[in-house]
């Protein structure tokens, strides 16, 4: 956990990058990542060394070769700033960039066009400094550090992207429960944070550790399970970069735009999606897959991105998507056309209604996530509604820490939910057969199904609150009198 003298001391750097010229929040990650990175590569060098200590053998693929000593995190930390920025500048960057180039790797792609700017050796060392004093092997630090970061993206938001918070992000992970053999995707990737996470989960899952000492599992995790899209070349790269910050060496990531005709040979690769797309992004319909366009005829991105997940996913694939309220209840053809076929075509398991501050303080639409599996043949019986009414931040701007949160009571009723067992409508959690749904035109929306029980208020009669207030005033006129009496 980050602590309040660290968060200050990244604002500080922060305000040194904007007066420094860099005004890009994107950038400004960007630059800091190529530290994070050179720490890691130092980290993970340190434990090499170690290894080979303790076994009385060489190195095995050292990082840093002989007289590159002094490219070391934990040499050039310690020099003065105008060295520090010539050999970070000059050598460890480029040494970065060279990493993996002669493979096809996702990152040796993304690190093709890496420019590093920082322009003052003051700058440097002060973000030098800061992230010295992080105690990065800590991967919940580190990804703290992450978020606090992505936090301050003040373009988020623009063009539909929104930043998507890591706790939401861990909550649908959780529910989706990825195993060492999934082939797991996020078509508009980002940062990496759906995949960072699923990684994450697998790292720390009792059940799923010992995949990272099975040769197999592991080259599966490491080169063939994670699989990304994003058009951004800047996103990408740090998208990459952040998963290799988290140990995947060498994770799909392209950058296609995956709604495009060009991208249209991605189909039945996927047992699982995670994703929270565009909702509004621009949109080239001449250029879209046409695929896509036959499930769903419509420009809004939103809509395309579900269509996109079902021709992606494997049969018997999973997905786990946030979208905008509109999705579940507009009114269009195309609207309902997508819900008609999650819910007749596949099986729709779930939507959960999240409350409209989540995404604050980027944007305040409301959102769900829908949870289902490609079938091609329907078998969708009752749908699961869940009305989350808070995450554990208040929803407004600040999004500070409360006590109030819904995703413990999620994933618990999620993990016991019994179609069988009759539903309360009336609480938080309840299913709905897929017959009622049709009837109301494929509306998700949970205020369509949610019984809502009103509290009857007993007043007093009339005469009983006007003798009261009858009472009051008279006693108000003697408090009055007794007062006058005490100032003559």
């Amino acid at each position: 956990m980050l602590t309040g003298a660290i968060r200050s001391q990244v604002d500080r750097v922060w305000e040194s990058f904007w007066s420094g010229g860099i005004a890009n929040p994107l950038t400004v990650i960007e630059q800091i990542t190529y530290l994070l990175f050179a720490k890691r590569m130092d980290d993970l060098h340190t434990a090499k060394e170690k290894k080979a200590n303790l076994l009385g053998g060489k190195i095995e693929d050292p990082i840093f070769a002989k007289g590159q000593d002094h490219l070391r995190w934990s040499r050039f930390k310690d020099f003065e700033a105008e060295r520090m920025f010539t050999v970070f500048r000059d050598e460890v960057f480029p040494l970065i960039k060279s990493l993996n180039q002669n493979t096809d790797s996702a990152f040796a792609k993304a690190m093709k066009d890496a420019v590093f700017i920082v322009s003052k050796p003051s700058l440097l060392a002060a973000v030098v400094d800061l992230i010295n004093e992080i105690p990065m092997d800590d991967r919940d630090t580190k990804g703290d550090l992450y978020e606090y970061m992505l936090g301050k993206i003040a373009s988020a938001g623009q063009n539909g992207q929104f930043r998507t918070p890591r706790h939401i992000i861990r909550m649908m992970v959780e529910m989706m429960e990825p195993t060492p053999k999934d082939i797991v995707a996020d078509p508009s990737c980002g940062t990496c944070g759906f995949l960072v996470e699923t990684g994450e989960y697998l790292r720390e899952h009792p059940t799923h550790k010992k995949l990272f000492h099975n040769k197999k599992q592991l080259d599966h995790f490491q080169t063939k399970m994670f699989h990304g899209d994003d058009f951004d070349s800047t996103m990408l790269r740090i998208g990459a970069m952040n998963m290799m910050l988290h140990g995947v060496e060498s994770p799909n990531l392209t950058g296609e735009d995956s709604l495009s005709e060009d991208d249209s040979h991605v189909r039945d690769c996927y047992t699982l999606i995670l994703a929270n797309p565009p909702f509004k992004g621009s949109l080239n319909y001449d250029e879209t897959a046409k695929d896509l366009l036959q499930t769903c005829k419509t420009k809004k991105t939103e809509l395309l991105f579900i269509a996109l997940f079902l021709a992606q996913l494997k049969a018997g694939g999973r997905c786990a998507a946030i979208v905008p309220d509109g999705v579940l209840f507009g009114s269009s053809n195309a609207h309902q056309a997508i819900r008609s076929e999650l819910v007749d075509g596949h099986k729709l398991d779930a939507v959960i209604d999240m409350p409209s501050g989540v995404f604050k303080p980027y944007a305040g639409v409301s959102t769900a996530i829908l949870l289902f599996t490609k079938t091609n043949s329907g078998g969708t019986d009752r749908v699961w509604f869940y009305n989350m009414a808070a995450d554990g931040y208040s929803l407004d701007d600040k999004r500070e820490k409360i006590e109030a949160n819904d995703i413990p009571d999620v994933l618990a009723a999620w993990k016991k939910r019994d179609p069988s067992k009759p539903s309360d409508r009336k609480a938080k959690s309840f299913f709905v057969p897929a017959d009622e749904i049709r009837e109301n035109k494929y509306d998700l929306s949970i205020n369509r199904y949610k019984e809502i029980e009103y509290e009857e208020v007993v007043y007093d009669p009339p005469l009983v609150i006007l003798d009261q207030l009858e009472s009051l005033e008279k006693e108000i006129a003697g408090d009055l009198k007794a007062l006058r009496k005490m100032l003559k």
